[in-house]
């Protein structure tokens, strides 16, 4: 492969890697707790763990069911542990409503919260795109 079409691939890589931050959207993730079934979206279908619920800010009158979303930690809120993230990130599927009052933008399951922050934060500062 010629110098050229290598500069012109890794330009290009990095310009989608730009988009694809410069297109996320902040917000806040808490988690909830089995029994995850049954589910405003699906009844009592099972959806496996790496789930979430959406609040109103995405919600959107169930036009989130069945959405996927890559939900990264990026810090803590003004509670729990300062530093909560593991610099990981979690694909979940809205399968929930998370009503008015909701704590949080997306509230994931145990599993996805867990996998991406330390639980005993409860609240985290969240970077998330829809895939």
């Amino acid at each position: 492969m010629g110098l050229g079409i290598r500069a012109l691939i890794m330009v290009s890589m990095t310009i989608c890697s730009l988009t694809s931050v410069a297109n996320a959207a902040q917000g806040t993730a808490t988690f909830y707790t089995p029994p995850y079934v049954p589910s405003s979206c699906y009844g009592f279908q099972n959806n496996g763990v790496m789930i979430a619920a959406a609040s109103d800010a995405i919600w959107g009158n169930r036009a989130a069911c069945g959405r996927s979303y890559r939900v990264r930690c990026i810090g803590a809120t003004n509670q729990g542990v300062p530093q909560p993230c593991k610099g990981t990130s979690v694909v979940v599927k809205i399968v929930d409503y998370c009503p008015p009052g909701c704590q949080g933008t997306i509230d994931l399951s145990r599993e996805a919260f867990s996998a991406i922050a330390n639980l005993d934060a409860g609240k985290i500062r969240i970077e998330y795109t829809q895939v």
